[in-house]
């Protein structure tokens, strides 16, 4: 039963904090999200860059437009985070007893967090893909949850699944950079103080800081295509103008019709556009998250367990009486 409550205490704090997170920085993913799935021509580019996303909401009086979506965003990113943390400790805590080992290791870790993100990619795709069609629709016409979904088949709300399974790679490749870069960093301090280069020692933590955010923007560079790609597939159908429509013409809900679409009107430069962005808004979520969950990561493990007492108090009174 402690495994259950140690589970659940993770996936609890893992989930409000990616709530917050993902609320506070809301406005700038909307920006980032229409930026990056508008697809033109460079002279006929609606958006220049993604300050021209605020600037169309703040000019035509549709500021909150910014948030539109954030209910399902938040829907998706509690439910996703509640899943990823609890699938994680499930099939590492799994892994522990079933090896017999007392840690796990670098390689197993990194199979145990794939799996559980592929688990979190599956059951949460439908309100991936409506919170990014409610981004990307024009500003003040964006509809609800239950219209969006309603509106498209099941197939469609499924859009972008292969990348979104695809893009479970991402944490894989951030901690094998975080390693490598920590790995040299401590050899090259260790050599300077003793001349050797074994070492025991561990980061300081601005070191670890630092060390994480550059692995997550080498991990979001490499896989940055993909994450653009999946953002125009989900996209809401735009009405803008001919040149749109024309654009849209070119089958986009298929990973080859939009790498196609790309590479034809903005080169190979497209791939990274709206890159500057999400490495902003990654790392942000990111310290943000796990910043929240560390803080209120023991109140909820001795909230859970106050209740989980509270209820086998109940439980013992009633079999009594």
């Amino acid at each position: 039963m402690a495994f259950d409550v140690e589970s659940l205490a993770e996936a609890t704090s893992g989930a409000i904090g990616a709530l917050v997170s993902t609320t506070i920085l809301y406005p700038l993913d909307t920006c980032k999200t229409k930026y990056q799935a508008e697809v033109r021509a460079h002279h006929l580019q609606k958006y220049r860059n993604i300050s021209d996303v605020l600037w169309e909401a703040i000019s035509t009086g549709q500021v909150l437009s910014l948030y539109q979506g954030l209910g399902t965003k938040n829907l998706q990113s509690f439910i996703s985070q509640f899943i990823y943390f609890y699938g994680y400790s499930f099939f590492k805590r799994l892994y522990l007893e079933k090896s017999g080992c007392k840690a796990i290791g670098t390689k197993a870790n990194l199979i145990v967090a794939a799996a559980a993100g592929a688990c979190t990619v599956i059951i949460t795709q439908p309100l991936d893909t409506a919170s990014s069609r409610m981004q990307t629709s024009e500003f003040g016409k964006s509809k609800g949850l239950w219209k969006t979904l309603s509106e498209s088949s099941w197939r469609e709300a499924f859009d972008g699944l292969g990348i979104s399974l695809l893009l479970t790679s991402n944490p894989s490749i951030q901690y094998t950079a975080f390693d490598q870069l920590k790995e040299r960093l401590l050899k090259g301090q260790l050599k300077e103080k003793t001349g050797t280069q074994s070492s025991s020692e561990s980061l300081s933590a601005f070191s670890a800081f630092v060390l994480g955010a550059v692995s997550k923007c080498v991990a979001t560079f490499l896989t940055y295509p993909a994450i653009r790609c999946k953002v125009m597939i989900q996209a809401a159908e735009s009405d803008d103008n001919d040149e749109t429509k024309e654009a849209q013409s070119i089958n986009q809900k298929t990973l080859s019709g939009a790498l196609y679409s790309i590479w034809k009107r903005e080169g190979l430069l497209g791939f990274y556009k709206g890159l500057e962005a999400q490495i902003l808004k990654t790392v942000l979520s990111s310290a943000l998250l796990l910043m929240i969950k560390e803080k209120i990561s023991k109140t909820t493990w001795v909230l859970i367990l106050v209740v989980r007492r509270y209820l086998f108090m109940t439980q013992t009174r009633l079999k009594r009486a």
